[in-house]
């Protein structure tokens, strides 16, 4: 695994003693407007630029959703998703989130606070765009871990449900010590130096055609810096934190073929979570399972549960978790 290739540098960062911390991206202290939600982007206080993509339906929405794109990809990721939502009368805002797509320090590792702080303010701007709609929140993989950190806390704003994709629960304390310190030395001596991940050979979908356009895309980020995984990792952990406070109906889909999440961090996600909740599993589904060759049966699948009343979903526990809790206690 990819913890495996930090290894080799780990050595190296020890013997340069090289006192180097993480980079993470600040924003001003003080605000310099009121965010501002345009046609194709989203000025923060701060005044960042976030590229916006929109799907729309024609005339007044149903209902909309917000869509969270995960690590190294960016809004284009809810394009066929959005495009079948919009169809079904749901309007659908998707934007690149600090440190991805074409954002200005694009590479560049945001921090939790930085993230969870452009969602919520994002968050309030399409709501006040459509107000009197019913608003999901929608998070796949690590937009799943901001979606969790950001509804949670004093802070945090309501939204009707939320929709969580393979999220990325799976933090540094479900790691074993040896990676934890292995990463944290890493971070801490060379977070400068980026890796590829291409010895892992992980199938994130079974939809070739859409992988090799993804590896084409100027956008995507194919070399991650050390401290951008180091800060990964932390917002994971925050968001396996704060699962007893989601208590809003949640639907989280989850792939029986995930190579990138493992599936007993989703288990004690569905085993914690105090609200209603629903679980769509897919057997043959991959981590991408919006993007995977049968996304259009997950569509599907949302769009019925969107649509099912809070007092109808059911909150059981899959019975293949049953066992991988049981390891655990």
């Amino acid at each position: 695994m990819l913890f495996r290739t930090v290894g080799i540098i780990l050595v190296v960062g020890l013997l340069t003693l090289v006192a180097c911390a993480p980079y993470v991206q600040h924003s001003l202290d003080e605000p310099l407007q009121s965010p501002l939600l345009e046609t194709a982007r989203f000025i923060t206080a701060d005044g960042e630029i976030l590229p916006v993509r929109t799907w729309l339906p024609k005339g007044e929405p149903r209902s909309i959703v917000i869509g969270v794109h995960g690590f190294n990809d960016y809004s284009r990721a809810f394009a066929k998703v959005g495009t079948y939502l919009a169809q079904q009368g749901v309007a659908v805002y998707a934007y690149d989130q600090r440190g991805f797509g074409a954002t200005r320090q694009r590479g560049k590792w945001p921090g939790v606070e930085l993230l969870v702080k452009d969602l919520r303010a994002f968050i309030r701007a399409v709501g006040t765009r459509h107000r009197n709609r019913p608003l999901y929140l929608l998070g796949e993989s690590m937009g799943g871990a901001v979606a969790m950190v950001a509804l949670a806390g004093p802070e945090a704003l309501l939204v009707d449900r939320l929709i969580l994709v393979a999220p990325a629960v799976w933090g540094g304390q479900s790691l074993n010590s040896w990676y934890r310190s292995l990463l944290w030395v890493s971070a801490h001596t060379l977070p400068w130096l980026k890796l590829t991940g291409s010895s892992l050979k992980i199938k994130a979908s079974d939809n070739r055609e859409m992988l090799k356009r993804m590896r084409a895309d100027p956008l995507i980020i194919k070399e991650t810096r050390i401290d951008a995984l180091y800060g990964m990792v932390q917002l994971m952990d925050k968001a396996r934190k704060v699962i007893p406070q989601l208590h809003m109906p949640t639907l989280v889909l989850y792939g029986g073929r995930d190579q990138v999440i493992p599936e007993r961090p989703i288990c004690h996600l569905l085993e914690e979570l105090p609200g209603p909740h629903s679980v769509a599993f897919y057997p043959a589904g991959y981590h991408m399972l919006l993007r995977d060759r049968e996304a259009e049966r997950v569509w599907q699948d949302l769009v019925a549960w969107l649509q099912v009343p809070v007092r109808m979903l059911n909150s059981r526990i899959p019975a293949r978790c049953l066992p991988l809790l049981a390891q655990t206690g």
